[in-house]
């Protein structure tokens, strides 16, 4: 379906829990955040509900994202109910690694396509700092079997921090070169617990492009946020988001499902739909609150203007 701006969704984002076993400081209040009961949460049918509810509108990709989706129980049931959904074409995860050494087969066995992982610094005592106690090794054990599974492009997320994990770009793209794997450098966002960061600790993708030198480019993909480039002879790829300095709002193709059942037509903006209130009608009623959903969906974000378009931190919207 297209939205009122012409543009094609196409792409459901599905948070599956709040909680997350790191408290990265940019995205969750170190105390963490307030645990949903059992039945706040989405259940796997009302989630395969609603996605079968999507596949008329021209919904066609979904990624599981949290909080760390990993934690929820039954997380490998979820993605078969899925993958038995006739016009799903793509299945992903977004996760923070540390639980894909034994989860990543098992969710590759259920369906799974692929996999991107968060993952802020390559050094032991750093990562610890950022996520408040997570183990760096986890996420390279996880990321190793991820590579032995076959399952490349393998996609690793890493959000630039002014003075705090800036001086490790080369070496993530250094990651890139006898890999499969695409490393993609995120803007920091006035989100949350991030808001708090963003005035003083802001680097512009721009920068790290030009600290980077020769990059080849790479034709953009459809739908993605990321512009590519390459380092010569390199297998992997090196990506920029950039939803401050360059937003890619007129390109955006997706929608966001939180873990309470509300449809976000923006990341970036307080507008929800209570998605769960229609779930006893028909499921052609749920399709058509969906649509109306994407109908809302703004021209772009307004972070350049005020920083706080969302009240939610980053752990509960699912990135």
């Amino acid at each position: 379906m297209a939205d009122r701006y012409s543009r094609q969704i196409t792409y459901m984002r599905i948070s599956v829990t709040d909680l997350c076993n790191m408290r990265c400081q940019y995205c969750m209040p170190e105390e963490g955040v307030e645990k949903r009961t059992h039945e706040d949460l989405l259940s796997f049918e009302e989630i395969v509900s609603i996605v079968k509810a999507s596949v008329p509108l021209g919904i066609r990709k979904i990624r599981i994202t949290g909080g760390e989706p990993l934690v929820r129980n039954g997380i490998v049931s979820l993605v078969e109910q899925l993958r038995q959904i006739n016009g799903i074409e793509e299945i992903a995860m977004t996760t923070n690694g540390t639980l894909l050494k034994s989860m990543a087969k098992p969710l590759k066995e259920a369906g799974l396509n692929r996999f991107n992982i968060s993952i802020d610094s390559l050094k032991e005592d750093r990562y610890r700092e950022i996520t408040r106690g997570g183990r760096l090794s986890d996420v390279l054990e996880g990321i190793e079997t991820v590579l032995s599974l076959g399952m490349t492009p393998l996609k690793l997320n890493t959000v630039v921090i002014g003075g705090l994990n800036d001086d490790e770009v080369k070496d993530f793209t250094s990651l890139t070169i006898n890999e499969h794997i695409d490393v993609r450098f995120i803007e920091l966002m006035p989100v949350g617990e991030a808001s708090q960061w963003a005035e003083n600790r802001f680097i512009s993708n721009d920068v790290l492009l030009e600290k980077l030198g020769f990059l080849l480019t790479e034709q953009r993909e459809n739908g993605s946020p990321a512009q590519y480039y390459r380092l010569p002879g390199a297998m992997g790829r090196v990506g920029f988001i950039n939803p401050i300095s360059h937003h890619f709002c007129h390109e955006c193709n997706r929608i966001r499902l939180t873990s309470d059942g509300r449809l976000k037509p923006c990341l970036h903006s307080n507008d929800e739909i209570d998605l769960r209130s229609v779930l006893h009608q028909p499921a052609s009623q749920i399709t058509k609150v969906i649509a109306q959903a994407i109908d809302r969906k703004p021209e772009r974000h307004q972070l350049d203007q005020d920083e706080r378009c969302t009240s939610r931190n980053m752990c509960q919207i699912g990135g």
